[in-house]
């Protein structure tokens, strides 16, 4: 995947993200406008709704930072597998890659050859009858990401997420629609529009410290 665009792919973006999370019988729970920075590897950047308020996170390589009113609340480790997988694999050493991935529980031993949605895909991390275990789905043409089942023993939940909807930028890549599914329905639906890459963008924006002086990309 990082041979295939090395020194193509875009070094950031942003965009706005419609967030839509759906109750048990499919009906609409809320709607809700993200807006969304990154800087490949390790960085980004969610802005929850109105940004006057000042709510949102930041993931910078190993640590997630939750923000309300424009202050750190909480800084715990924690690692966005689905920037390592659709984004930052493109843009770092395939050693640092697997690193993470091993610590996310992937076990990348296991390959095989499947499809999904009459595509030939690569799988990693299961075998043809897991449908629990972390494994990651990458279509075998564009060597794209496209597909990631991971398993939360605490709250004994299974999501499977599917990056869908590839749109080229440059010499890279944006899925525009990302769909969250438990027990094969929908629990959280992203649709992006606004898409940028290759942007100016202030480094004081993924300081967590400086969330309401740093100089936002999003302009109205």
């Amino acid at each position: 995947m990082q041979e295939r665009y090395a020194g193509k792919w875009y070094r950031n973006l942003t965009f706005v993200q419609k967030s839509t999370s759906l109750r048990a019988d499919s009906s609409v729970r809320s709607v809700e406008t993200w807006y969304e920075a990154a800087v490949l590897p390790g960085r980004l950047r969610i802005d929850l709704g109105d940004l006057a308020k000042g709510n949102g996170a930041i993931y910078r390589n190993d640590s997630v930072y939750s923000v309300q009113g424009g202050r750190v609340l909480d800084r715990r480790r924690g690692r966005n597998v689905l920037m390592v997988l659709g984004f930052d694999v493109y843009g770092q050493p395939p050693a640092t890659t697997l690193t993470q991935l091993r610590d996310e529980r992937f076990n990348l031993a296991l390959l095989r050859a499947d499809t999904l949605n009459g595509k030939r895909v690569y799988v990693v991390g299961a075998g043809p009858t897991d449908s629990v275990s972390n494994q990651f789905w990458v279509e075998a043409d564009r060597l794209l990401f496209v597909r990631l089942i991971q398993s939360d023993s605490a709250r004994r939940r299974t999501q499977d997420i599917r990056f869908e909807r590839y749109v080229q930028y440059g010499g890279g890549w944006v899925a525009e629609e990302v769909r969250v599914l438990v027990a094969g329905r929908m629990t959280f639906h992203e649709e992006y529009s606004n898409v940028r890459v290759n942007v100016t963008l202030d480094e004081n924006l993924f300081v967590p410290d400086k969330w309401k002086t740093a100089k936002h990309w999003f302009k109205p």
